[in-house]
């Protein structure tokens, strides 16, 4: 089974990779092996989820959990199966969507990348393994939202995207460094081990990374930006993975959370007031992809605050049935885009009766996006309420959830309607553009899931999942509060929808209030003040420290110049001189060894040899020669003794 994870991953990245590095020349196959990628990664998603194996490949030998670790548990188990699901419909969608004379084959390589990325990111068990897949994702989102880059405003709506992801990102590598101090370890599960400032600042780091990911308070409008990208592209980042990657790691890192305690605070309020601020942002919106894309960051503030409040697997339940209910509407939207030619809400009247198969398949997404019961979100949201503790917090929650049922009802209200003029009724009749047959299918897909995901509600479900996810134990709803946010949303909704026929004026007042521009968060972190910063600090860098090293460069010149005369003409001829002299002497004293020493030594040795000779003579071996010679020497004593007497 190890084998089975490594291809879940490795498939559709090497896949991805070979269309990019084709070109052109794949564009007729790309969709076609897309979608036998995505197929098998769903398939392979379901043997892994089944069998929960784990995979090591060596990275960072030197600390413990710098291995390229995935392993498959009750999350990821989910999670995988949701991301290729979700993947492989997307990518149903996009083949019939996407133009003839588009660049499919980079289309779908970026996309088969950004798939094996987020499959990375689900399984993944260490943090070298999550920083690697965390970063793909971003860089092949921007390209992805940038993929009509000769389009005005294209490439530098995935550029704002990007960067304001990133900026959280780091959040990541801040977490790391933090673990690797407190607990030496680089384990995703042990970092709930590190105590006092070391846990706060890895929580921090975390959480920073989730908000940014996922478009929660203050990252959200970049999700707005996101919405320049191609509708396929929308449906795939705003379901079951980019935004919900952050949502997934605060799930994932709860017990961090939990750990530092006001993490966890933190993170339920931000999800809270996301839902509630930017659920009013989609009410406001005129533009449906611009709703769709607000209400995202509303709905996945359901599973930010779900991770604070230690509703865990409401958190997973919430993030599952979003993903079908959104990547439904995003569907719809882009067919509906293709067909008609645009996105406005006022344009899109009549929508769903002119094409009777979508409409059909986004008004049960629509009606499960409000809430409505029995369809998913209904169940799943009052999940994760379950687990809030606390009057303030509750009733952000419980109003955020009505809010979904007003943009919900805003979408309702126009598609629902009855076209005006003289508008075809049937998308069989000329002067329509039909909807193709996959589009189709995969929104209808989408919404038996939407709708079936209810069934979240019954408790041996729910309980079921919990066991899943090794969260037995974690608060249920009970019938009161079911009955409670279901008839909420009934009255939300219908009370949207006739004020809607009743006030047509409301909407377009609404449409003119500064939450039609996302509240004004896109200047809160406009990157003006950054760039007015930078040119201040480049003016200084350029007038000041760049001169003053250019000065200090020049004098330090002049210095060595000074140093290699002083050298060159009084030390190197000095050292010339000592040289010169020494190597005179030698030679004078080698001549004095030669001619006096050596000579003496020489005029001993001969005349110690001629005395040795002379020495030899007398010993003949004769014994009458040595009485005769006894005998001269005695006469010489003899004569000496005489002389000195």
């Amino acid at each position: 089974m190890t084998a089975a994870l490594a291809a879940l991953v490795l498939l559709p990245a090497v896949g991805g990779a070979g269309l990019l590095v084709t070109g052109r020349r794949a564009d007729r196959v790309a969709g076609p092996l897309a979608l036998a990628l995505t197929a098998g990664a769903l398939v392979l998603a379901a043997v892994v989820a089944a069998a929960r194996p784990r995979l090591s490949a060596p990275f960072l030998g030197i600390v413990d959990g710098g291995d390229l670790r995935l392993i498959v548990d009750g999350l990821s188990a989910v999670l995988v199966v949701l991301v290729a699901g979700i993947a492989l419909l997307v990518t149903v969608f996009a083949v019939a969507d996407l133009p003839a004379d588009a660049a499919r084959a980079r289309f779908f390589g970026l996309v088969l990348l950004f798939v094996a990325a987020m499959l990375a990111t689900v399984t993944a068990a260490t943090l070298p393994a999550l920083l690697l897949a965390w970063e793909v994702m971003g860089a092949t989102s921007y390209a992805l939202i940038g993929f009509r880059w000769d389009e005005p405003g294209k490439l530098a709506a995935g550029t704002r995207a990007f960067v304001t992801t990133r900026a959280g990102d780091l959040g990541l590598y801040v977490a790391a460094g933090a673990a690797l101090a407190a607990t030496g370890s680089l384990v995703l599960a042990d970092l709930d081990a590190a105590e006092g400032g070391w846990a706060d600042l890895a929580a921090a780091g975390v959480l920073v990374a989730a908000l940014g990911k996922s478009a929660q308070l203050p990252f959200s409008a970049w999700l707005s930006a996101a919405m320049q990208g191609p509708s396929p592209v929308s449906a795939l980042l705003h379901s079951a993975t980019m935004v919900a990657a952050g949502g997934y790691l605060l799930i994932r890192m709860q017990p961090l959370l939990a750990a530092t305690g006001w993490a966890a605070t933190a993170a339920a309020w931000a999800g809270a007031l996301t839902a509630l601020v930017l659920g009013a942002v989609a009410v406001a919106q005129s533009d449906l992809k611009q709703l769709l894309a607000a209400s995202t960051a509303a709905q996945l503030g359901f599973v930010v605050l779900a991770a604070g409040v230690g509703a865990t697997a409401g958190g997973t339940a919430q993030l599952v049935a979003h993903a079908a209910v959104k990547a439904g509407l995003f569907v719809a939207a882009g067919a509906w885009l293709t067909a008609l030619g645009t996105k406005q809400l006022a344009g899109l009247r009549g929508a769903a009766r002119r094409y009777p198969g979508m409409g059909a398949a986004a008004t049960v997404a629509a009606l499960a996006l409000a809430g409505v019961p029995p369809l998913s979100l209904w169940a799943t949201k009052d999940e994760v309420l379950a687990g809030v503790e606390g009057t303030a917090l509750t009733v952000v929650a419980l109003a955020a959830a009505v809010l979904s049922a007003v943009y919900a009802g805003r979408i309702l209200a126009v598609v629902l309607a009855r076209p005006t003029g003289e508008e075809p009724l049937d998308e069989e009749e000329p002067g329509t553009h039909r909807i193709p047959l996959p589009s189709r299918a995969a929104a209808g897909i989408l919404a038996v899931f939407a709708a079936g995901l209810g069934v979240l509600a019954l408790p041996a479900v729910a309980d079921a999942l919990k066991a899943v996810l090794d969260a037995e134990g974690e608060p249920s709803p009970g019938l009161g509060d079911l009955l409670l946010s279901g008839a909420l949303a009934v009255v939300a909704l219908a009370l949207t929808v006739a004020g809607s026929r009743a006030r047509p004026g409301f909407a377009p007042a609404l449409e003119r209030s500064p939450l039609a521009s996302w509240a004004g968060l896109g200047h809160l972190l406009s990157p003006r003040p950054a760039l007015a910063l930078a040119r201040v600090l480049a003016a200084v860098d350029d007038r000041g420290i760049d001169r003053a090293v250019r000065g200090v460069g020049l004098a330090a010149h002049r210095i060595a110049r000074l140093a290699a005369r002083a050298d060159d003409g009084g030390i190197d001829r000095a050292v010339a001189a000592v040289a010169g002299g020494t190597r005179r002497g030698a030679a004078s004293a080698a001549r004095g060894d030669s001619r006096v020493i050596d000579g003496a030594v020489r005029g001993l040795a001969r005349a110690v040899r001629r005395a040795g000779s002379a020495a030899r003579r007398p010993q003949t071996g004769l014994l009458h020669q040595y009485y005769a010679q006894a005998v001269a020497g005695l006469g010489v004593l003899l004569v000496l003794l005489l002389l000195v007497r």
